[in-house]
C-alpha cells in the first residue's frame, strides 16, 4: 500500500462524512472518531486505520497531519472556506491527494495543474535531465520523499512509468 492509497477527505457536514465511513468500512477500513494515536509503531500504513471527526481549531489540524503522515486515513468534518480549512487542506495536500466531496471518485487522468508544485518541479529536472537524486536535492526533498512525490504524479497522470509520467507532463503542459 502505498501514500496515495491513504483515503484523505476534507468534507463540510456530518453526511458527507457518514457516506465516505460507511463505504470505506464495507472496504475493509476499521474506523475510530478522534485524530489522538496511541498507536506505539510510527507507520501505520497498513493497519488500514481511519480516523474521524470535527476539526474546530490548529490543534485538531495538527493531529489530523500528523495522523494522516503517519499513514492513517482521516476524513475531517470542517468547513475548507475558512481559516481552519484552508489550513487543514494546505497541510494535507502535501502529503497526496484531498477529496472535498464525499464521492471521491477518480476522474481519470490529471491535467498538470492538478500536480502539487513539488511533483511538478521534480518532473520538470527530470525533464531537463537530472537524475531523481539530484532533483531532490535541487528541491530540498529527502530521496524518498522524491519518490514519494513521483509516484504520486504518476499516478495522478494515468501512466505506469516515470518515464511516462514525464512525457505525459510535457505533452500537457505543451512543450
Amino acid at each position: 500500500m502505498t501514500d496515495v492509497d491513504q483515503p484523505r477527505y476534507v468534507l463540510p457536514n456530518a453526511g458527507d462524512a457518514t457516506t465516505v465511513l460507511r463505504r470505506l468500512a464495507r472496504s475493509g477500513w476499521t474506523t475510530r472518531e478522534g485524530f489522538a494515536l496511541t498507536e506505539q509503531s510510527w507507520d501505520l500504513t497498513g493497519n488500514r486505520l481511519l480516523l474521524f471527526g470535527r476539526v474546530p481549531d490548529r490543534e485538531t489540524v495538527r493531529l489530523v497531519v500528523l495522523a494522516a503522515a503517519r499513514g492513517a486515513g482521516v476524513v475531517a468534518i470542517t468547513d475548507a472556506t475558512g481559516d481552519i480549512g484552508r489550513s487543514l487542506l494546505a497541510d494535507l495536500t502535501r502529503l497526496g491527494p484531498v477529496h472535498r466531496d464525499a464521492g471521491g471518485a477518480d476522474l481519470g487522468p490529471a491535467e498538470s495543474g492538478d500536480l502539487l508544485p513539488e511533483q511538478r518541479a521534480l518532473l520538470d529536472r527530470l525533464a531537463g535531465g537530472e537524475t531523481i537524486a539530484a532533483a531532490a536535492a535541487a528541491e530540498f526533498l529527502s530521496l524518498r520523499t522524491a519518490n514519494r512525490r513521483i509516484a504520486q504524479a504518476r499516478e495522478a497522470l494515468g501512466v505506469r512509468t516515470t518515464r511516462e509520467a514525464v512525457l505525459a507532463y510535457l505533452n500537457q503542459r505543451g512543450s
